[in-house]
């Protein structure tokens, strides 16, 4: 396992988790995908300092993936935590509810589709009303399907990735920010893709464009108000959106291989970068997107 404060040499960590050829159906979940080869949450090594005591958070699609291990080290570094998840998704969300409520916080489950703006709404307004306020939003939740050809992607597939992607973290944002006090924190999650797209996600590239760049205007737009708005860009993360069609199942066993690191990354590689976008030791940081990707080469 990763210990965030151990030296480990980087290009060895995880030799162990190389994937196979692998498909899930649907979104995909954890537990299907620990059947193969299991990702790292940091659920038995990350360590927290109080660098979020007493915060309250809202992460979106917090049940597996990035965001189950931004919500349990959140957990861990002091903060109370609402997760958005697909309904589907539930047997792993459980799992990283208990591990909030474990760290001694409070957990609040939100099942839904953000694809739905009035469920969007819903679900921060009960975030706000359960954990007591809210000063933390991460907004994550993400739909990506490989597409070889333009000409193959149907409309509905185009509208649900936008729909997800990009207007699911319109309506949150827009939603919670009446109820964010100066030093809040917003984090987007965008991805090497925003940069770099690769021919078969075009249309999954386009929305983290989107995503990176409603980040950047929006901190212009409410810095003044004390509320800082950055975002994290993945690069090759094994989550389930990976084999659920992120990737072609032929391609999975090699996808990192073209980072400098050469191999997948983990989700508990990510935490600590929004832990430390949403703590005070970021107070000046604004506007900036933090590449967590292996080392692939941006503009």
């Amino acid at each position: 396992m990763a210990d965030q404060y151990l030296m480990q040499d980087p290009t060895t960590m995880y030799a162990d988790r190389v994937p196979g050829e692998q498909y899930l159906a649907g979104a995909g979940t954890d537990a299907e995908l620990a059947q193969n080869v299991p990702a790292d949450h940091g659920e038995d090594s990350y360590r927290g300092s109080g660098r979020l005591e007493g915060r309250k958070a809202l992460v979106t699609g917090g049940d597996s993936g990035i965001g189950a291990a931004v919500a349990i080290a959140y957990a861990r570094e002091g903060a109370d935590v609402a997760i958005v998840y697909l309904p589907e998704e539930d047997e792993d969300a459980q799992r990283i509810l208990a591990l909030i409520k474990d760290a001694g916080r409070i957990a609040v489950a939100l099942p839904g589709d953000l694809k739905d703006p009035a469920f969007a709404r819903e679900a921060v307004e009960t975030a706000v009303r359960e954990l007591g306020g809210l000063d933390i939003v991460v907004n994550n939740a993400g739909k990506q399907q490989h597409v070889e050809d333009v000409v193959d992607i149907t409309d509905e597939e185009f509208d649900e990735t936008f729909k997800t992607n990009v207007y699911g973290t319109f309506w949150v944002t827009k939603a919670a920010v009446p109820h964010l006090p100066p030093g809040s924190a917003i984090i987007n999650t965008t991805s090497i893709q925003a940069y770099a797209p690769s021919p078969h996600l075009v249309h999954y590239a386009a929305t983290k464009a989107t995503v990176n760049n409603l980040a950047k205007g929006l901190a212009a737009q409410l810095a003044p108000k004390g509320i800082r708005v950055n975002a994290v860009a993945p690069g090759p993360i094994w989550t389930p959106l990976q084999p659920a069609g992120g990737q072609p199942p032929d391609a999975l066993p090699n996808a990192g291989e073209q980072t400098y690191l050469g191999r997948w990354g983990q989700p508990a590689e990510l935490a600590p970068a929004y832990v430390f976008l949403a703590s005070g030791e970021s107070s000046y940081v604004v506007g900036e997107t933090l590449h967590v990707d292996g080392g692939m080469p941006t503009p």
